[in-house]
């Protein structure tokens, strides 16, 4: 059973690509390589044993990937293709309006092109990567999916209209079947170290940004923020790692193709944990020390942000099995084999 998915080379794409085969399914992988390597597909082929099928284009291109999504009929697809940083978001709205809505637009085009033509495909089912940051600044946690959506920034504006867009959809053809995952924090690498999280240029996210700092390749980590209304002054998250991530979109799409009812559900652990938490388990498992500095707050970040991820356990019978420790072990693993990220050559 064919999956197709976009940006499926990216960090959890690649991951949930793992995931998907050893479920059973054939993964395709539809990917640009804007902000990912082709180094990605030859470390999934040994993981998995066997090759992984790659369509190599824009997915802004409508009739490509129209012509994508007949060539191998997939029966779901997973939509990661986008881009993602908080701070770039405020720094260039209009290339994450563009990239975000633009790339979603030109999909669910060449979807519902595929579905109207007789016989071509059956009922769409779309899984779609959102993410915790349409919640805004949320009033009290741990948040449920139930709370007031609204955003502090771009990229988590994108990913609102988007996900009123696939509403959208769904009224105007209720055979569509769409899974909405709102991710809080991933984070970690696959535990052979052969992928992982290999940001284009200096790193967004606190993970990646910690281990580079412990392999050398950076001299410190500044700290956005240490007043926060918070245990220890710094911004607390809900770090999920990315391998119960990845199966948290398989058990959506199971549900999707078993019981053909849409939704949408939190990933996460439910635990909120702050920097200077992530800071000494990353020190703990690379057994050295992280230098740092704090810093004024960033544009559009909030204090405090984890998941109530009761819905998803309920209706999808998925729940985050792995420690923060399991997943600084696992994100050291990977940095520390490969820290310059896929440029350090084949494993």
């Amino acid at each position: 059973m064919n999956i197709l998915l976009t940006g499926g080379a990216g960090y959890i794409g690649s991951h949930t690509c793992v995931a998907l085969a050893q479920a059973g399914f054939h993964p395709v992988v539809l990917d640009n390589f804007s902000n990912s390597s082709p180094e990605v597909l030859a470390r999934l082929e040994k993981i998995l044993g066997r090759p992984v099928v790659l369509e190599r284009g824009d997915i802004l291109d409508t009739a490509w990937v129209e012509q994508v999504l007949r060539r191998h009929a997939p029966a779901g697809v997973m939509h990661f293709a986008g881009d993602k940083a908080v701070g770039e978001s405020v720094a260039q709205p209009l290339k994450y309006f563009h990239n975000n809505i633009g790339g979603s637009i030109s999909l669910l085009r060449a979807m519902a092109s595929v579905h109207a033509a007789q016989g071509a495909w059956t009922t769409p089912a779309l899984v779609f990567s959102s993410s915790a940051t349409v919640y805004g600044d949320p009033a009290s946690v741990p948040i449920t999916e139930d709370f007031p959506r609204s955003h502090t920034n771009p990229y988590g504006h994108t990913k609102l209209v988007i996900e009123d867009m696939l509403a959208a959809v769904q009224r105007s053809a209720p055979d569509w079947r769409v899974g909405v995952l709102r991710y809080f924090n991933p984070v970690g690498a696959h535990p052979s170290g052969l992928i992982g999280e290999d940001p284009n240029g200096i790193p967004n996210n606190l993970m990646p940004y910690v281990t580079q700092v412990a392999v050398g390749r950076r001299e410190r980590l500044s700290v956005y923020g240490s007043d926060y209304p918070t245990r220890d002054g710094t911004g607390v998250r809900d770090y999920i790692h990315v391998m119960d991530l990845a199966e948290g979109h398989v058990a959506a799409l199971q549900h999707l193709l078993q019981a053909g009812e849409s939704f949408t559900v939190n990933l996460g652990t439910g635990l909120g944990n702050s920097v200077l938490e992530v800071v000494r388990a990353v020190e703990q498992a690379s057994g050295r020390p992280i230098p740092y500095q704090l810093a004024p707050r960033r544009a559009g970040d909030v204090a405090e942000c984890y998941a109530d991820p009761t819905r998803a356990r309920e209706l999808l019978g998925w729940k985050a099995r792995r420690s923060l420790q399991d997943m600084c072990t696992d994100a050291w693993r990977w940095q520390s084999a490969n820290p310059d990220g896929y440029r350090t050559g084949a494993a």
